[in-house]
């Protein structure tokens, strides 16, 4: 089906009638008998009175599509019910299907986490670790403990050990007689083991414990980085911040990168771990639920979670919070002159979960996959109706055949309005591993 299906994308222009495209992708060249979205119930804007919808204005060849669409997943065995759809321009909603069912979503639940995060943190905000020494340093030998307190940078990578590491041995420290010390919260390479995080950091520090990842990732940074000599001869040990020895003294701050960075990167790679400790930190999946609730203005009982990354199906939205959780994403983006394209992996530009998908370019998108689940949600740039939200949440087991389904709907939308790129204020501005927003820059190394 996916080899089919592919075949046919590549064989017919987006200029086509929307209708007929959609027909064909889905493999029928008749168009499907018109289905009702449900937008004309009018229970629907008293059940939701937002700031974020005050209109409901349905399209007919929009209506096609979506009924083409769904026939489509139904000849496929895939049930209409368990299939949510909401799509949205400007404040009116234009189509829906199941649009208020709350559905397992899985990664879409990150988009309440960065919402969330931004409630917390400005976007420039960063996470800072800090390493010092308790003991005493000469002719380049610290007598004593390297200690390091992490603050929560879920973004702290081999190439941000390897320039931590030069830097200080640049302020004079060759070798450690004791222990690395681990104060606080620190993670590095998505380990979900702190004691592994713990021997990591050991481990970058000297080339001759270097393995292959940790040589591609030196290779990642500015040429003629410096390979490090950092010899820890002591064990790895974590304390809590009560144990801290108050005569410590503080040798570099490193900061991470900023936090509009930070989340770039987690939903671009749909990172768990990431996305998880971002919750974490703001106080847990039900403050993450709580704040992007009143932030989205959702209804009662349409978002519900269980962690900040949507791993289980018991993390349920509905397709409408979905787009709400978006909008209200962009709505907060543009305060701090940013926009949603900057947070979410944009197509044509980013990679991670976007490699192998058909979404049409400049489209800024967050993918969610389980076993059972496949959803797509985002915003695509439209010649007439300008960025159009929009949310579609499918349960089925054929996950590719869902992937490729949903692409070619988002381009039978925009077909119907027009392709376009995305408006000025829209361009991506945070572009990872570039300028500002490159892993391991010896720049945020900085004074205690």
């Amino acid at each position: 089906m996916v080899v089919r299906l592919n075949r046919l994308f590549s064989m017919v222009p987006l200029v086509a009638s929307p209708l007929g495209l959609l027909a064909v992708l889905l493999g029928s060249g008749e168009s499907q008998p018109l289905q009702p979205t449900g937008l004309q119930n009018q229970t629907l804007v008293a059940e939701w009175r937002s700031p974020w919808i005050v209109g409901l204005t349905p399209d007919p060849a929009i209506d096609q599509i979506l009924a083409q669409y769904l026939a489509g997943l139904e000849r496929q065995g895939w049930s209409r019910p368990h299939q949510g759809i909401w799509i949205q321009a400007q404040d009116s909603a234009i189509a829906q299907h199941q649009g208020q069912v709350p559905m397992p979503a899985a990664s879409l639940t990150k988009l309440a986490t960065t919402l969330a995060a931004l409630k917390y943190w400005p976007l420039d905000h960063r996470f800072d670790t800090l390493v010092g020494m308790h003991g005493t340093l000469e002719n380049g030998v610290l007598t004593g403990d390297l200690v390091v307190q992490g603050s929560g940078d879920p973004l702290f990578v081999w190439e941000e050990g390897i320039v931590l590491a030069n830097h200080l041995q640049a302020l004079g420290v060759q070798r450690v007689t004791g222990d690395l010390v681990i104060v606080d919260a620190f993670t590095m390479n998505f380990s979900e083991d702190p004691n592994a995080s713990a021997e990591q950091l050991k481990q970058v520090m000297h080339t001759n414990s270097w393995n292959g990842a940790i040589r591609a990732a030196h290779g990642n940074l500015e040429a003629n980085t410096a390979q490090p000599s950092l010899t820890i001869q002591g064990r790895v040990r974590r304390i809590p911040a009560t144990a801290l020895p108050p005569d410590t003294t503080w040798l570099v701050r490193h900061q991470s990168l900023p936090l509009v960075a930070i989340l770039k990167a987690m939903n671009i790679y749909s990172n768990n771990v990431m996305s998880d400790q971002v919750a974490a930190l703001v106080g847990g999946a039900r403050v993450v639920k709580e704040t992007a609730s009143t932030m989205a203005d959702l209804p009662v009982g349409e978002l519900s979670l269980i962690n900040g990354s949507g791993l289980g199906v018991d993390n349920k939205m509905s397709a409408r919070a979905a787009v709400a959780l978006t909008v209200a994403l962009q709505r907060e983006m543009e305060r701090q002159g940013y926009s949603v394209a900057d947070v979410l992996p944009v197509a044509g530009e980013d990679a991670g979960t976007l490699i192998g998908r058909r979404i049409p370019a400049t489209a800024a998108v967050k993918t969610g996959t389980l076993a059972e689940v496949s959803a797509l949600a985002g915003m695509v740039p439209t010649a007439d109706k300008g960025p159009v939200w929009f949310a579609i949440i499918n349960r089925g087991w054929a996950i590719s055949d869902l992937r490729v389904q949903q692409d070619q709907l988002i381009q039978a939308i925009q077909a119907h309005w027009g392709a376009a790129t995305v408006p000025d204020a829209m361009i991506t501005k945070v572009r990872m591993q570039t300028e500002n927003y490159r892993y391991g820059d010896p720049r945020r190394n900085v004074a205690p």
